[in-house]
């Protein structure tokens, strides 16, 4: 017996319907604010890795995401090669032996994944950091505590590794 094309047209129709709300929720994007307001280089590596395998595991199951890092104080060292000599966020040997390595995962987290870097001008201003000395890719923002609150309220997940 033949199916009339018109119940099978209703029949997919109703599958769809069905189908749209549990497409929809993968296809939701997910937004994460990083807190980088410390100096240990060893902390930063942790927090690299971590956003690194939050970006592998959304993008193998086809997950839209928005992740920034936003840096405060001593978080300012991870975005420049300025030592920052004499200031309170002055680079220590165990950075300057790692920063290499720590820029090229940054810069490659921005390049490759469109991981978003926001630096607190408060804190860039209080020790007359010139902006050109910024990796590619920092903007700037007025304060970073208060950029963190805006992305809360926008519903960023807040994560900051200890």
């Amino acid at each position: 017996m033949r199916v009339p094309s018109f119940w099978i047209v209703m029949t997919l129709l109703a599958v769809s319907v069905w189908l749209i709300p549990a497409s929809q929720a993968q296809a939701e994007e997910k937004k994460v604010v990083y807190h980088a307001d410390f100096s240990d280089p060893r902390r930063f590596s942790a927090m690299l890795t971590s956003i690194n395998n939050m970006i592998t595991t959304y993008k193998s199951d086809l997950v839209e995401y928005d992740i920034r890092i936003v840096f405060v104080a001593h978080g300012i060292r991870f975005v420049t090669d300025n030592d920052l000599q004499d200031t309170p966020f002055e680079a220590g040997e165990a950075l300057r032996e790692r920063r290499a390595d720590l820029s090229g995962r940054l810069q490659s987290l921005v390049d490759v994944h469109d991981v978003k870097l926001e630096l607190c001008n408060i804190t860039r201003a209080e020790i007359d950091l010139d902006k050109d000395e910024l990796y590619e890719g920092v903007e700037m923002v007025q304060s970073g505590v208060v950029r963190i609150a805006e992305l809360q309220e926008d519903d960023f997940a807040y994560l900051k590794i200890e």
